[in-house]
């Protein structure tokens, strides 16, 4: 049987009675999750960081203390790393292509008055 020892906060590595035993047999790794939190000033919830977790209530709880150690925070949202899918940065220009075309999004061909003059 392989071994690994693991320390945690607390063991004394230098002490050859500390730390937990772990086969690799039996060992699992934890899921990567991604943290958001909105903050007290904020609508919307902005990435804090990552962590690993065994569920989503470890996660949301590793995630108070890591990342709302202040009482900054009023609502932290977890996502398992896995689910989230993101576009191709190659890929840009064709992704934004049609809102080139569509240029009523973009008001820069109406005449302003002249007592509109801050925009």
């Amino acid at each position: 049987m392989n071994v690994i020892r693991k320390f945690y906060y607390g063991d004394i590595p230098e002490d050859k009675t500390g730390g937990t035993i772990v086969s690799k047999e039996t060992k699992t790794d934890w899921p990567l999750w991604e943290v958001f939190i909105r903050s007290k000033q904020g609508l919307d919830h902005k990435h804090a960081g990552s962590l690993h977790a065994a569920d989503a209530q470890m996660a949301i709880e590793n995630a108070r203390d890591v990342y709302t150690r202040r009482m900054e925070g009023v609502s932290i949202w977890v996502v398992e790393s896995k689910y989230i899918h993101a576009s191709n940065p190659e890929e840009a220009g064709e992704l934004y292509e049609p809102a080139v075309d569509k240029i009523y999004r973009h008001p820069t061909f109406y005449n302003l008055p002249d007592e509109v003059n801050h925009m």
